[in-house]
């Protein structure tokens, strides 16, 4: 499942500064709860301001000795909830794993994750991850309350309704953002060419995320369809089957696979879907396990539109199940992809359900393209490449879609 670390307070006025002590402090409670001791991370964060600490050796009872003393010392007793400690322990844990994409879910954020995979839920319609330490914006989904305030694919959120997003993991942001209907949240939010942030303030209303929209355009007597995958959500190959049918029902002469903006979802929907666009047994992608070694998964469909004239979209909001397929059609196809450089997340999740309601996000693999290149931390760089600037917005031009339209009025 192609499913797509806490606070501390900064030093001075700059919101990106944290303040080191407290980093330093939030390590090493994660490194306990995880059962672990991260030695030479935090020896060299603290090597200048405290001396050597002995090794100890951990093992998990650890976390029961620290439950003991902080239920018989700690000031409040009654505000210490057993529940809350374990999921924050497991929180920890996972968290020291160093991997911005393995998480755990309590029982409520683990509805949350779900009500977004299904394609429903309250909130104000981002998709957000870990870049480069920065929480940044993957992809605002169309007709959202953040799609229609202007908040863009590759803007960081440095505050939500005033709380720093320093250090804070993906999950909690998301908690943040999400609220009922009608609630207001205001977000502080950089964006590259600003010499400072400004605040974006949405009302949350329910989202209903859409997987496909399909349109038909005319270039030069010849007729395209301009097919856009929102998401890769449990009902999108279903929904994409019936647009399929459409276009071959329209004799379209051409295709234009429009994945901007597309964060990803779920990878065997995106496999799915290559299986129209490629040759059955063509390889989509390659996964790296934690062995080492690469396994191909291949391609089964129809193969309808395997001969079908045929360009891609992408752009920074392109993540995950888009660059996947993005890639196996460019290695398989050399289909042109236009637009600007993917996000660049090249690994594959896999969501264990446990047994209170809570659950695991655990990364299970690396993937690399047909064609054996890593995108993690990369991205898919455009065979054109194409920018959107914040006039095209404002003045609702899109040159990447006309680009596309020329090229793949072209090839047929």
């Amino acid at each position: 499942m192609d499913i797509t670390t806490a606070n501390t307070n900064t030093a001075g006025d700059n919101p990106k500064v944290p303040n080191k002590y407290l980093k330093v402090s939030f390590l090493l409670v994660a490194a306990f709860a995880a059962g672990f001791l991260l030695k030479d991370p935090i020896d060299r964060a603290i090597e200048d301001s405290f001396p050597a600490v002995p090794a100890v050796q951990l093992d998990f009872s650890y976390l029961n000795g620290v439950l003991t003393e902080l239920e018989n010392n700690f000031v409040d007793p009654q505000k210490i909830d057993q529940n809350k400690l374990i999921y924050g322990a497991a929180k920890g844990m996972v968290e020291a794993s160093g991997d911005p994409y393995t998480t755990f879910f309590d029982p409520t954020e683990t509805k949350n994750f779900q009500d977004d995979i299904s394609g429903y839920f309250s909130g104000v319609g981002l998709q957000v991850e870990i870049k480069n330490k920065e929480l940044t914006v993957v992809a605002p989904l169309k007709d959202t309350p953040a799609f229609k305030a202007g908040i863009l694919a590759g803007d960081e959120i440095y505050k939500i309704n005033g709380t720093s997003t320093v250090d804070m993991s993906a999950n909690e942001a998301v908690s943040l953002i999400k609220g009922e209907k009608g609630t207001e949240v205001t977000l502080a939010i950089f964006r590259q060419g600003w010499s400072e942030t400004k605040d974006f303030k949405m009302v949350r209303d329910t989202i209903k995320v859409p997987s496909i929209e399909l349109k038909y355009m005319e270039k030069d007597g010849k007729k395209i369809a301009h097919l856009t995958l929102f998401q890769f959500s449990e009902t999108v190959y279903s929904d994409f089957q019936e647009a399929a049918r459409d276009i071959s029902k329209n004799k379209a002469q051409g295709i234009i696979l429009d994945l901007r903006n597309n964060p990803g979802g779920l990878l065997e929907s995106a496999r799915d879907i290559a299986g129209w666009f490629l040759k059955d047994r063509e390889i989509v992608l390659q996964e790296k396990s934690r062995n080492g070694q690469a396994q191909n998964d291949y391609a089964s469909g129809p193969s309808t539109f395997v001969s079908t004239p045929l360009v891609v979209l992408i752009n920074s909001g392109s993540a995950s199940a888009s660059e996947i397929l993005a890639a196996a059609l460019r290695d398989n196809r050399n289909v042109d992809i236009i637009g600007e450089t993917s996000f660049g997340k090249g690994s594959v999740q896999r969501l264990i359900e446990l047994s209170d309601g809570s659950s695991l996000k655990v990364t299970i693999a690396k993937w690399l393209t047909p064609k054996g290149e890593a995108i993690d931390g990369q991205g898919i760089k455009p065979t054109i490449e194409v920018k959107m600037t914040d006039e095209d917005y404002q003045q609702e031009k899109d040159p990447q879609l006309d680009k596309a339209l020329e090229t793949v009025s072209s090839k047929i």
